[in-house]
């Protein structure tokens, strides 16, 4: 038990010096003590290398992990750290730089234009973390080396020889005392951080050697394209299409890439040229393809490289980077990007009279479905933070945002045959957008009771009000209402029966979703809203059955009912709180055994297995859930102990294949449905008329 003290004077104030603040509070510099802060002492080592890129001055890196996992070495071709004695200080600059906060040649902007060093405490910091490190210096004709622990040298600067060449290499071992006996470093983040780099510098080669596999393992990155080699690579990752090619024009060509100039000391006016664009498998991009773009200020030169694309996912995706350093936090650049591209397009739109008069179109709807790459060059950076995961600078965001406004522009102006469909998804997606909203405002209007829960009047609930051991079971007409009453569970299984087929969600109106009296009904039972209205806390079942016969009708409706869900309560499908019921369609009594089967499938493989010599099965097949006794029903479907159900869920990686599937199945257009027909014509087997 801490001793708490009554007196508090001078003699109670300390004074950190040197190394000891970082040692003290690793977390002020570093971000934590976990695997980020733990990687954050790579990154750090790894920047200064990658500045030496960024300025000319290098073009080879080179990172070992060693066979331990704990320790690394960080190897670049670059001028080397200066060795020479410092006067003020009697030591040599790298010995200053490595053991003194605030040290470094970053703050004059004649060393470095661009740096993701700023502070001058990278280095300092990583070797205050660690246990070991040993700076190796070709600078001269001479090889240097110098060993520290703990932010002290433990060693004089040696000349180890003559050094053809000049660099410099880093190998330290973050320390056990801080990071805990079990930390490692993980050999795939590394990988991943290193190719990005590669795509972030064209011409600059990274070596990453991973000695923990055995044999050892060595990948070498170089990726001339940049970031229009990034993108294709992310698209691709995250498999989502862009803009189907099938709504381009009849012959019309991949668009041409604008690359505006990058040369060093070019005026404002950017110019464009044509050039390639990448493939980015599905199909190639249809929106403003990867450039390379410069901006003059009067604070001085600032680069931006952009490339984005419009795709077929529902989300936006932004990758920034400034200075090489990633800024997943974003910031003023991102801010800049956003806002260049919005105006862009309406700008356009207004141009050509393409604005729509019955749908107001938002930013998010603009930008919805966009993949960007963004990597700004800043002269003077202000980050949030040591660990620079967002940019502060307030001027970035307007010349960013005068950079890719008219760039973006004057590309769909001079593209129109690819800036039609681009046009066109967004307002598609504006009208999907404001038809949830509407959706949900009707029904909220007319389900909505003030005071108290407005339930169906066909709804049999259930005794318990605890949704973890509530289920509603939502059952295809009257009569197989009827026996799954009787068969239930009355504490807690709550049964709501539908007339027929319910309404396609999928091309019905948001006026006529609204009016609709089954999915009112199914609203007011759930009683957690729809659309953006959405509260999980507020549904009153855990579990939601779609019980439904074995036949093409049954299926027909759980897809209708699926629809419904998706596009006005997707979340419900998202938390995993969607079920389909599995009745059997046949029962076979082989002898006194009897057998339920799900569909044909399952019925041959019950007589394959079970039916024996001469014996000849009772197979009975049910035309609906109305004809089995409630008895059948529970025992089959209905009690926990024996049913067998499918719980529907949606994953990142399958969302665009739902999305596509839905607008195939119950879409407006029939050519889609057509193909899905014929493709799979020879499948069937029976065809129920």
């Amino acid at each position: 038990m801490a001793v708490r003290k009554t007196t508090y004077n001078a003699a109670d104030i300390q004074v950190l010096e040197g190394l000891e603040p970082v040692r003290k509070r690793p977390a002020m510099y570093i971000g934590g003590t976990d695997t980020t802060g733990y990687h954050h002492l790579l990154w750090e080592i790894l920047d200064n290398s990658v500045d030496e890129v960024i300025n000319g001055y290098a073009a080879r890196i080179e990172v070992t992990l060693h066979k331990d996992g704990k320790s690394v070495t960080v190897t670049d071709d670059g001028r080397g750290i200066p060795v020479d004695v410092m006067p003020k200080y009697k030591k040599p600059a790298i010995e200053v730089i490595l053991t003194t906060l605030h040290s470094g040649g970053k703050f004059d902007q004649g060393n470095y234009i661009h740096s993701g060093g700023l502070h001058g405490v990278g280095s300092s910091v990583v070797n205050a973390l660690s246990s070991s490190l040993i700076a190796r210096v070709k600078r001269d004709g001479k090889h240097y080396v110098q060993t520290y622990s703990k932010g002290l040298a433990t060693s004089k600067l040696k000349s180890e020889g003559n050094a053809r060449g000049t660099g410099t290499s880093m190998e330290f071992t973050p320390d056990a005392e801080i990071f805990g006996l079990k930390a490692r470093f993980d050999a795939e983040m590394i990988r991943d951080r290193l190719e990005a780099k590669s795509y972030l510098h064209r011409g600059m080669t990274v070596v990453f050697r991973d000695e923990t596999r055995s044999p050892a393992v060595e990948d070498t990155y170089q990726h001339d394209g940049g970031i229009s080699e990034y993108l294709a690579k992310v698209v691709a990752q995250r498999g989502k299409n862009t803009v189907p090619a099938a709504q381009r024009a009849p012959g019309t060509p991949a668009p041409p890439e604008p690359v505006v100039t990058d040369e060093e000391g070019q005026s404002e006016e950017t110019t464009a040229q044509g050039g390639e664009i990448p493939t980015v498998p599905p199909v190639a991009p249809l929106a403003i393809p990867p450039g390379a773009l410069f901006y003059k200020t009067s604070e001085g030169e600032v680069r931006l490289e952009v490339a984005l694309v419009w795709t077929e996912s529902t989300d936006e995706h932004l990758r920034s980077y400034v200075n090489g350093i990633p800024t997943p936090n974003g910031g003023t650049h991102e801010a800049g990007l956003r806002s260049g591209i919005v105006k862009a397009v309406r700008n356009y739109l207004e141009t050509h009279n393409l604005a729509p008069k019955n749908v107001t179109l938002t930013a998010e709807d603009i930008r919805e479905g966009i993949c960007a790459i963004l990597s700004s060059y800043v002269v003077d950076p202000q980050f949030q933070g040591q660990t620079k995961g967002r940019l502060n600078n307030a001027e970035t965001a307007a010349q960013v945002d005068g950079v890719v406004r008219p760039a973006l522009e004057k590309w769909l102006n001079e593209n129109q045959t690819v800036a039609e469909p681009i046009v066109a998804r967004i307002i598609l997606a504006a009208r999907a957008r404001e038809a949830s909203r509407a959706a949900v405002q009707q029904i909220t209007r007319k389900t909505a009771i003030s005071h108290r829960l407005n339930l169906p009047g066909k709804l049999a609930d259930c005794a318990s009000t605890n949704p973890a051991e509530s289920e509603l079971f939502i059952v295809e007409g009257d009569s197989a209402g009827g026996s799954a009453k009787q068969g239930r569970d009355r504490r807690t299984q709550a049964i709501l029966p539908l007339r027929g087929k319910v309404l396609n969600a999928e091309q019905a109106s948001s006026e006529k979703v609204g009016q609709n009296k089954e999915l009112q009904d199914i609203v007011s039972a759930l009683g957690c809203g729809i659309g953006d209205d959405f509260k999980v806390a507020n549904l009153r079942y855990g579990k939601v059955f779609l019980l439904m016969d074995a036949d093409s009708d049954g299926h027909h409706i759980s897809t209708l009912l699926l629809t419904f869900f998706y596009r006005h309560m997707r979340e419900l499908i998202k938390q995993g709180h969607v079920y389909i019921a599995q009745p059997p369609l046949y029962k076979i009594e082989i002898g006194k055994d009897t057998y339920w089967a799900l569909d044909d499938t399952d019925r041959e493989r019950i007589l394959r297995d079970h039916l024996k010599g001469n014996a000849k099965p009772n197979i009975t097949r049910f035309k609906g859930l109305g004809e089995m006794s409630a008895d059948t029903l529970k025992s089959t479907t209905l009690d926990i102990r024996k049913r067998v159900s499918l719980r529907v869920t949606i994953t990142p990686e399958n969302d665009l294949v739902t999305e596509q599937t839905i607008n195939d199945l119950l879409g407006k257009d029939v050519s889609a449905r057509f193909r899905f027909i014929m493709e799979r014509a020879a499948e069937v087997k029976e065809l129920d008329v």
